[in-house]
């Protein structure tokens, strides 16, 4: 299991989010947390960084895999049309 932290940038997005949708992502972020290394249909590598990209629903959440510290580090939450 992988400790979860956020940057202040993406909680403040996930504040402002309707509880229900904060709930999803919460929710899917700790199932990839709970074993980052399994097979998981809508997590993809980003190409030009070393991040990983979860979608939920119309929604992203880019993070960052620390193994020395066996950290989660989610760096952003954005609206798909908000781009990377």
């Amino acid at each position: 299991m992988f400790t979860i932290t956020y940057t202040t940038a993406a909680l403040k997005t996930r504040k402002r989010l309707p509880r229900n949708l904060r709930d999803r992502i919460t929710a899917k972020v700790e199932e990839v947390a709970a074993d980052p290394f399994a097979s998981h249909p809508n997590l993809k590598p980003l190409v030009a960084v070393d991040a990983f990209r979860l979608r939920v629903g119309d929604w992203r959440v880019i993070f960052e895999l620390h193994n020395s510290g066996k950290e989660l580090r989610v760096l952003q939450v954005m609206h798909r049309n908000e781009g990377y």
